[in-house]
């Protein structure tokens, strides 16, 4: 049996607390790169890693939380300092808010929940999802989705392209114009869809133009879709850049647009697409992620009903999500329990069986050997009945002292040692009966499962 006896340490880089700079810094080549970082650290046994264009989060699992604090500090180096530390129990809530979007510049916003839900599947790939991150994140996922089903948190501008294209309204007359996309990923396709409305053409420009030409293909507007070199040039004729690529250089130096005349750029990227000496230049206004706030702010107001409907929704769902922390965790205890005294009782009547029998020199009847089998079986179980009441009792009590007490004495010092006994009880049908009516029916079902695994 494995026991998960760890907990869940986060930290949060985020638009909210910290610069783009800061965000920047935070970041790994790869959310699995970083997973696969994190995992390497001591004492760390899970690991999950989320990255946007206006948040780095990472979190661990380890014995204790100084062993996690250690893991991601050493991870995020000096980093960490912009950082928001999280711990257990706000580590399992501020998730929950994340795939909701209320931690989102666009406040409800969609594209997050598909980033949680990638960011997941990376840590899966790179072996950095257990029981426990497991049961956190798809709590989150789940939450996430009943948000956007049964609020209208998600309804207006909902994501960061979208917040851009109002932002672009609200300082120019981009009606009957042209504009250009850079980037040809999710967020400028969303970015290029928002400008569909707006505009009269677009521009979509990308390292890879068969992926540029599929996003200009998806729009009711005329359009074109050229490379990244021709961007300087595109520019000239664009009343307003966006851009939005994965790119971790500059797409856009100073020197792209000495000749580009009056324009708004618009940088949703992170790392940044726009060389910050861009806004240097005559005729050019560059706006960042930063200056979306105002937009968002808005959007804020609008949502707020919707909002608070979604924060009881993630009352209800933690603290159904820390029930069944408490449940697991006291029922790996107890199973551990009747696992272990099932292998000392199978070992020490194995011994009593045979030095009968060496003294009487003769075998020991069948009839007997039920006698001497239904004794143990009823010590057994009446020795655990106590324990296995408390220990019910302290998960419902919040009692974490007394179960991770219990959990590392029985969880080790019931296990004998291999070689004392060759086999152990396969699953539920093998444990006698007398003890069986002593176990609760999810111990039960629980070593049975971990038996087909």
């Amino acid at each position: 049996m494995t026991i998960g006896t760890g907990i869940i340490a986060g930290i949060s880089v985020s638009h909210s607390d910290a610069a783009v700079e800061d965000i920047e810094a935070a970041c790994a080549d790869s959310q699995r790169v970083a997973v696969e970082s994190l995992l390497d650290r001591p004492g760390v046994s899970e690991a999950f890693v989320l990255q946007t264009c206006n948040r780095a989060e990472a979190y661990v699992v380890a014995e204790n939380e100084p062993t996690a604090r250690e893991a991601l500090t050493q991870y995020l180096g000096s980093a960490a300092d912009a950082g928001h530390e999280l711990g257990h129990e706000t580590s399992l809530r501020h998730l929950m808010r994340v795939a909701c979007g209320l931690e989102s510049l666009v406040l409800g916003e969609d594209q997050i929940l598909g980033q949680v839900r990638d960011a997941y599947e990376d840590a899966r790939a790179a072996g950095g999802i257990g029981p426990t991150l497991d049961d956190a994140l798809l709590k989150a996922l789940h939450v996430g989705e009943r948000a956007r089903s049964e609020t209208a948190i998600n309804e207006g501008v909902v994501s960061l392209g979208s917040a851009a294209v109002r932002l672009a309204k609200s300082e120019r007359d981009i009606e009957d114009g042209t504009a250009l996309v850079v980037g040809a990923g999710e967020m400028a396709t969303l970015t290029a869809q928002a400008l569909a409305d707006e505009v009269d053409r677009v521009l979509v420009a990308n390292r890879t133009i068969p992926h540029a030409e599929h996003v200009v293909h998806e729009l009711d507007i005329e359009g074109s879709a050229i490379g990244l070199d021709a961007v300087p040039a595109a520019a000239v004729d664009a009343d307003l850049v966006i851009t939005a690529t994965g790119s971790s250089d500059h797409v856009l130096d100073r020197e792209d647009l000495t000749e580009v005349g009056d324009t708004l750029v618009i940088d949703l990227a992170q790392p940044r697409d726009v060389a910050p000496t861009a806004d240097e230049v005559d005729d050019i206004e560059v706006r960042d992620l930063d200056t979306l706030q105002s937009v968002t702010d808005r959007t804020r107001e609008q949502r707020r009903e919707a909002a608070q409907a979604v924060e009881a929704m993630i009352d209800e769902e933690f603290d159904h999500l820390i029930s069944q922390y408490k449940r697991k965790r006291a029922d790996q205890v107890i199973a551990a329990m009747y696992e272990g005294a099932e292998r000392i009782k199978a070992r020490e009547l194995r011994t009593a069986i045979s030095k009968l029998e060496s003294e009487t020199d003769d075998d020991v009847t069948e009839a007997e050997r039920e006698i001497i089998e239904s004794m143990a079986d009823a010590l057994v179980g009446q020795l655990l009945s106590a324990p296995t009441e408390s220990l019910r009792e302290a998960a419902e009590n919040d009692d974490w002292s007394t179960i991770n007490t219990a959990l590392h004495l029985f969880g080790s010092s019931l296990q004998p040692e291999p070689a004392d006994i060759p086999s152990i009880p396969a699953g539920p049908d093998d444990i006698p009966e007398e003890m069986r009516q002593q176990m609760p029916a999810h111990v039960l079902e629980q070593l049975g499962a971990e038996d087909a695994d």
